[in-house]
């Protein structure tokens, strides 16, 4: 569950999740400027998968770019430019 950008949420009473308590991701030196390609247009998820083989950690790029993706997946459009963490970093955003 430590890939989940919920990990700092807190649920309610009644079982739902609170307001979302954002998961940072810092940047680094070595982030890499990328341009989206037209085979990841709309699915984070797929580039997620490609570079960290963990498809649910989408929500990486858009805390990495909240200045460029408002929405994570209707702004993951090709030639959009985002700062891309080293899988070596994302594993220090989730504490592993």
């Amino acid at each position: 569950m430590a890939n989940t950008p919920y990990l700092k949420t807190q649920p309610q009473p009644d079982g739902t999740l609170g307001l979302m308590q954002i998961r940072p991701v810092p940047a680094y030196s070595d982030d890499i400027l990328y341009t989206v390609e037209p085979q990841y247009a709309n699915r984070p998820d797929l580039l997620a998968y490609d570079l960290y083989k963990d498809k649910d950690l989408w929500w990486i790029f858009t805390q990495r770019n909240l200045n460029v993706l408002q929405d994570p997946i209707y702004d993951f459009i090709p030639g959009v430019q985002i700062y891309l963490p080293a899988p070596e970093k994302v594993k220090d955003v989730l504490g592993e």
